[in-house]
């Protein structure tokens, strides 16, 4: 009887040891991998926002990039802040120039998620963005920040000024 609950013991643990090898391997593991980032392009449209453009308190801005990837997109993130300190996020070799420092007082806060639709390799993002009219005027940054479906991102920064 011993024998028999040993080898009915060892033939159970081959069997766990047989299905746990042959699932944890899947075809996903033999498809190349994403080792590129997502790109966020002009090309072929007119891009906005681009550096130094002005725009007013209380209208749109009307976003339009175009986004690739060789292999999947994921989603993107756009995000406003004030440039009032001078900083920088060195995407972008064009100098605008910038209006005195400043303290904020009500400074314009933007950040939004945005999903991209599953299985494309380009997407055309276009997306009107209030303004608030009550906000400090000034410089700011307009961030979009884009990342695969593999989590390779991209970031281009654009100075822009509101009046």
């Amino acid at each position: 009887m011993k024998r028999y609950i040993y080898l009915s013991l060892m033939m159970a643990l081959d069997c766990v040891a047989t299905l746990g090898f042959s699932s944890c391997s899947s075809s996903d593991d033999d498809a190349p991998k994403d080792m590129t980032q997502p790109v966020i392009t002009e090309q072929g449209i007119t891009a906005n926002p681009i550096d130094c453009q002005v725009y007013q308190r209380g209208e749109t801005i009307p976003f339009h990039y175009v986004f690739t990837d060789d292999t999947e997109l994921g989603n993107f993130n756009i995000e406003i802040h004030n440039n009032f300190d001078h900083h920088t996020h060195s995407t972008s070799s064009t100098e605008c120039a910038p209006a005195d420092k400043k303290a904020p007082v009500n400074p314009w806060v933007y950040n939004k998620d945005f999903t991209i639709p599953a299985a494309q390799r380009s997407y055309d993002a276009r997306i009107d963005i209030e303004i608030p009219a009550d906000i400090d005027p000034g410089d700011y940054h307009f961030m979009v920040r884009l990342t695969d479906k593999a989590g390779w991102q991209q970031l281009k920064a654009v100075a822009i000024k509101i009046q």
